[in-house]
């Protein structure tokens, strides 16, 4: 941990004249900076924020780490909070997904409404999916309707306030069908399915790689179809009015200066294009770049825009 010399500070104090410490003195960074995922590691968003984390530390010569704080059936909206109430000096990073500025402020956390937050920049589209089992008696959306009308159909899900959630049970809506149940889990990965845990399990393709030939990837939510499973559709193509892309970004409180954000940003922006960054894009079928705080905060009144469509029909 970053601690001051004592001997330093009183020779300091003999040359230089007497003055109340102000935060415009400190330079950024002088002490540990954690970056928050609020889910559990492994997954995308984990991988290029450790990434980060890595290089922050190497740049600036302080301890930087990750810290996973999934919240259950909560979605990523506690481990928000914590940042939120952590301060605006820069020291804790959220790595958000979309549902944070979206839909937090609605979930009744006090400390996410008003929104709390400003990106410094999104830097992932993920390869997010509806898939079942090998085995499962159905092999597209169309014929997983068919199935559900008269079959129970229990959907696995990272919680039913996330906007990949509430697009699955939109879709379903258009499709003239519903899920028989659904549920919560900090992970839905191929034990999820080989247990039976759910029948459908709405999930990152990164979750799924390792038995990506024993599961049937239904649709792809996102602008276009995923490389490594080029014959799944986007639900966009199933229903137009549900295309919507789900990102994470880096966040920070709105009163962190814009120096520190800059820091944070230059970092960010070395790992985003790092042959590394790179090569795990062509891995997972990821969309990795670089969208800075102004493209971002467009994309975030966009995709507001779009939700708005999803919950009406879910609301309908």
């Amino acid at each position: 941990m970053h601690k001051f010399l004592a001997t330093s500070a009183i020779a300091l104090s003999l040359a230089l004249p007497v003055t109340a410490p102000t935060a415009a003195q400190a330079e950024y960074p002088e002490q540990p900076v954690e970056f928050v995922v609020p889910f559990p590691p492994g997954d995308l968003e984990d991988v290029l924020t450790r990434m980060i984390a890595e290089k922050f530390q190497e740049a600036y010569g302080v301890p930087a780490a990750v810290v996973n704080k999934p919240g259950g059936g909560g979605g990523p909206f506690p481990g928000a909070a914590e940042v939120a109430m952590a301060g605006s000096d820069g020291y804790t990073i959220g790595s958000f997904v979309i549902g944070v500025p979206l839909i937090g402020p609605e979930v009744g956390i006090p400390a996410l409404n008003p929104n709390p937050f400003e990106p410094v920049g999104i830097f992932l589209t993920y390869p997010f999916v509806i898939a079942t089992a090998g085995d499962a008696p159905y092999s597209t959306m169309d014929e997983l309707a068919g199935y559900a009308a008269e079959n129970d159909v229990a959907l696995g899900h990272f919680g039913s306030v996330l906007i990949p959630t509430q697009v699955t049970l939109a879709l379903a809506e258009t499709m003239g069908f519903e899920y028989g149940s659904d549920a919560a889990f900090d992970a839905l990965d191929c034990n999820t399915l080989a247990s039976g845990d759910a029948d459908v399990i709405n999930t990152t393709l990164q979750l799924i790689l390792p038995c990506l030939d024993d599961v049937k990837v239904l649709a792809s939510i996102g602008a276009e179809r995923i490389p490594l499973t080029p014959d799944a559709p986007t639900v966009g193509e199933l229903a137009p009015e549900l295309d919507i892309a789900l990102w994470n970004g880096l966040f920070v409180h709105k009163d962190t200066p814009a120096d520190v954000r800059e820091k944070i940003a230059a970092v960010a922006v070395e790992v985003i294009n790092s042959d590394a960054a790179k090569e795990l894009a062509a891995q997972t079928g990821a969309l990795i770049y670089w969208q800075d705080e102004a493209a971002s905060t467009a994309q975030i009144e966009k995709d507001a825009t779009t939700l708005g469509t999803v919950l009406e029909l879910i609301d309908n």
